[in-house]
């Protein structure tokens, strides 16, 4: 299968996603339980998958039932003194892997060219495994509690040192100014639609950070809200906050995505891409070096 059939694959199992659905597949429910919170992750590495490998998990985990946040291939499940089991079926992801060759230029001299290529491989949620329990739902209780959840959400504010203004009716980003408007707090239903919003602000204020201009991209405005909604959405898995469930802010921009879409199998791929950069650019500033859970295998590579 080549890049083209891929990325085609992809994009078409994302829009039957969202037309069956009528909003973004990857808003996954909150989970309390740590194997359940946050981001889809990777058994070989601990670390969540990026781009489009996050955003393809996430649909597919919801569509299939999928409670636990953890995957790994045939051959890691396998090393674990784990199985698959009989019958379950994988999910395709991809992996872009450096490759350089020789060539001969218009000198006549021998240079190196270097460039990705795309491959795919399949896994599978620790749900369709036996003996690994450890990675179920269920296993371990959550250390913290929904507050200090929250209060993760403002740390990380506080130490990026976002210029986050309040008053008024509107939420923003403004460039020129370099900080972001929100309303007042008891102006939002709930807790979660005001972090919600803040996070899809947060990313717009990445972009500029990551080297993304909006202006210079096809479907400009649908990849940008793209990028931020699913920045937020990215953002508030991995500090584990409650999503919230009004969807107006996403069905607002649902036919601009679909019809971006259709027209270009790489849209998807460039929007999670790059709310990923975004979403590691704002962590960079509070994360830790983490205990790793114990690797399964290193073989697959940074995903």
């Amino acid at each position: 299968m080549n890049a083209n059939d891929i990325r085609s694959t992809i994009t078409s199992t994302i829009i039957e996603s969202l037309e069956a659905g009528g909003l973004p597949a990857w808003r996954k429910p909150w989970a309390a339980d740590p194997n359940g919170l946050g981001l889809a992750t990777s058994l070989s590495t601990g670390k969540p998958y990026n781009g489009i490998n996050q955003l393809l998990l996430q649909v597919l985990a919801m569509k299939r039932g999928y409670q636990s946040k953890w995957f790994g291939t045939f051959q890691q499940i396998k090393q674990a003194g784990a199985s698959v089991q009989k019958g379950a079926k994988a999910v395709q992801v991809v992996l872009f892997r450096p490759v350089s060759r020789e060539r001969t230029n218009e000198m006549g001299e021998q240079v190196e060219d270097k460039f990705l290529v795309m491959r795919t491989f399949n896994v599978f949620n620790v749900e369709q495994t036996t003996g690994l329990d450890q990675f179920r739902i269920g296993y371990s209780q959550p250390s913290h509690t929904i507050f200090e959840r929250f209060e993760s959400m403002d740390r990380l504010v506080a130490a990026v040192g976002i210029d986050v203004r309040h008053g008024g009716n509107r939420a923003f980003y403004s460039p020129g100014g370099d900080y972001i408007q929100m309303p007042h707090r008891h102006q939002f239903e709930s807790s979660e639609t005001y972090y919600q919003t803040l996070a899809h602000e947060m990313t717009h204020w990445s972009e500029s950070r990551i080297g993304f201009d909006r202006a210079k991209e096809e479907n400009a405005y649908a990849l940008g809200e793209l990028v931020a909604e699913l920045g937020a959405s990215f953002l508030l898995a991995e500090l584990g906050l409650p999503a919230s469930e009004n969807i107006d802010n996403c069905t607002r921009y649902l036919d601009h995505w679909l019809k971006a879409m259709r027209g270009d199998t790489r849209f998807i791929f460039k929007a999670a891409a790059t709310a990923s950069k975004a979403v590691d650019l704002l962590l960079s500033h509070v994360r830790q070096p983490e205990q790793r859970p114990v690797p399964v295998s290193e073989e697959v590579g940074t995903c």
